[in-house]
């Protein structure tokens, strides 16, 4: 019975969410609770045919322990770790011991999928992963997971078409995002990617990265073309790392880096950008802008700096694109290092992340890095594991008794790995999963994933979503704090629940309660308790008293989710 039931509900969903958005059909109170029905019939089915069983997770299948053996792969690292190391003996800094692998994977996945690692993926990590480079290994996997395409996705969406949704007609921002999560899971060179969104042409529903251009359409001007301006300082922040922007209405009178003209004459390069039937297409339309206490006049299209890279020929996108993206520009490949690198720690080398000097001086690593995503044609695989096998990334953020204390100045100069608030969807994302001893992923069943994405969807709203400000520092909210301890999220994926939720499963399935406490931290915090921790809450399940073992498993799995730990990327 129970078996006809759930193909029902598959079916059910999968059609919905083919043909119309769910929260279009039926109201959040109604969706909650069909979503709730849903997976209990799949959760007695589950549990009726394999009780507590999990599927394997499947070794990386591109995983070559050899290619990062090779000297040219070693010798980038060793360059980086003494440009580090030489400014920290110049600063007098002692930097902090080498964090523990469990420590770093959770960096990385909450980096570059959003969330922390599964208990069901620690365990495959610390019997498969070889030991002589499991760091890389990790990386393997997390490549092979679509989760982590679709992250990075979402951030670098941020910079180029910003979190609102846009006109109706010309543009759909999911579209983008799916398509751009494409190229990254494709591991398709950067200075393509970048290339075909600067010269799109077409409708977004054939080709969706033409919505780079149609978000700034304003359908209120009248002319419902793409909007220039716009355009140029996406360009320049997202893509160049510079600020030109900020002379669009006058002259920079603070250090007369820019004029005016240079940024109106780099929007010029879109003027002939406009919505027809077709869709995008060029019209060699003129760019004429009115400079102050000056008549409107026709602007040239020049590039700012480097103008001897803008090709000669060519349509004046294409032109454009070749010269941001051209090899000797290394000011894209700046902002490409410094976006990567800001995801994997939470912070840019160089801040704010889109200001970056033409001219320097730039911190350690930063040029070395450069040079090797250019020699190997903006491959953002290969820069995320030379940074990842570096000693800066694999330093712990505190030190243990016998070292000396780290200082605010360990912070500012990266003697120590920078602790960071997580974004509000890291935090959901990381209590959905910590809630869960399997990993939902893409391969998970549609109702989880389902569950999954309405119950973060609800989070993030009532938590709060910082926008396209990816790297400002943030302050805890009073509001965050209750949300975490009084919040719904929270409370269901901590109470009893056999099929759905993990303290429940570890407290059913564990030997004893040692092994109870210890899957519990491994599932929140991607780490085993210390031996006074451990010690304390295996007295707490000893005590003889009115609450039951579930409510103290409950609330060690509250405890945990709620402790400043969990909250931050360390």
């Amino acid at each position: 019975m129970y078996i006809s039931l759930w193909w029902i509900s598959v079916v059910w969903a999968i059609s919905t969410a083919t043909v119309k958005p769910i929260e279009k059909i039926i109201s959040p109170v109604g969706q909650r609770n069909l979503l709730f029905v849903a997976v209990c019939i799949f959760g007695i089915g589950a549990v009726g045919s394999s009780f507590l069983q999990s599927d394997k997770i499947v070794p990386p299948r591109e995983y070559s322990a050899k290619q990062y053996q090779n000297p040219e792969f070693v010798d980038i690292v060793e360059d980086i770790d003494a440009e580090f190391a030489a400014y920290w003996e110049k600063e007098g800094l002692i930097p902090a011991p080498p964090a523990d692998y469990l420590t770093r994977i959770r960096r990385l996945s909450l980096g570059l999928t959003g969330t922390i690692p599964s208990l069901q993926q620690i365990r495959v990590f610390e019997e498969v992963s070889p030991s002589n480079n499991p760091i890389q290994w990790w990386l393997s996997h997390l490549f092979e997971d679509r989760r982590t395409s679709d992250y990075l996705a979402e951030r670098f969406a941020r910079s180029y078409v910003g979190v609102e949704n846009g006109p109706f007609i010309t543009y759909r921002r999911r579209r983008f995002v799916g398509w751009l999560s494409d190229q990254f899971h494709e591991n398709r060179r950067y200075d393509e990617v970048v290339r075909s969104l600067i010269t799109a042409e077409g409708i977004w529903t054939g080709n969706p990265e033409v919505n780079f251009i149609t978000v700034t359409i304003d359908q209120n001007d009248g002319e419902s073309n793409p909007d220039e301006v716009k355009l140029a300082a996406r360009v320049t922040r997202a893509f160049l790392g510079v600020r030109i922007d900020c002379v669009q209405c006058h002259d920079d009178y603070l250090d007369e880096r820019w004029e005016q003209k240079d940024f109106h004459q780099l929007a010029s390069f879109f003027s002939g950008t406009d919505m027809k039937i077709s869709g995008i297409r060029e019209t060699g339309k003129s760019y004429k802008y009115k400079y102050r206490r000056k008549p409107l006049k026709e602007v040239p299209k020049r590039v700012p700096f480097l103008s001897e890279l803008l090709p000669d020929s060519g349509a004046p996108r294409e032109r454009l694109a070749g010269w941001v993206t051209h090899q000797e520009n290394r000011s894209f490949a700046r902002t490409t290092v410094n976006r990567i690198w800001a995801l994997m720690f939470g912070r840019p080398l160089v801040e704010p992340v889109d200001e970056i000097p033409l001219e320097g001086p730039y911190p350690p690593g930063l040029e070395i890095l450069v040079d090797d995503l250019i020699k190997n044609n903006f491959d953002l695989q290969r820069l995320i594991r030379v940074i990842a096998s570096t000693r800066v990334f694999g330093l712990d953020s505190k030190v243990s008794e016998g070292y000396l204390p780290l200082t605010a100045n360990h912070d500012r100069h990266w003697a120590a790995f920078p602790v960071s608030r997580l974004r509000p969807e890291q935090v959901a994302g990381s209590i959905v999963q910590a809630a869960s001893l399997t990993t939902i992923d893409a391969d998970s069943h549609i109702l989880f994933r389902m569950a999954r994405a309405i119950q973060q969807g609800e989070f993030v709203k009532h938590y709060g979503d910082i926008g396209e400000d990816e790297f400002h520092a943030q302050v805890g909210t009073i509001s965050q704090r209750l949300l975490l301890m009084n919040g719904k999220l929270v409370y269901e994926r901590t109470k009893e629940d056999l099929v759905a939720n993990a303290a429940t499963r570890i407290l059913a399935t564990a030997q004893d309660d040692s092994m109870v406490v210890e899957a519990s931290y491994l599932s929140v915090l991607t780490r085993r308790p210390s031996q006074a921790e451990q010690n304390y809450f295996i007295e707490v399940f000893d005590q003889k008293e009115s609450r039951s073992r579930q409510e103290k498993q409950e609330d060690l799995y509250w405890a945990l989710i709620n402790s400043t730990e969990f909250s931050w990327n360390n």
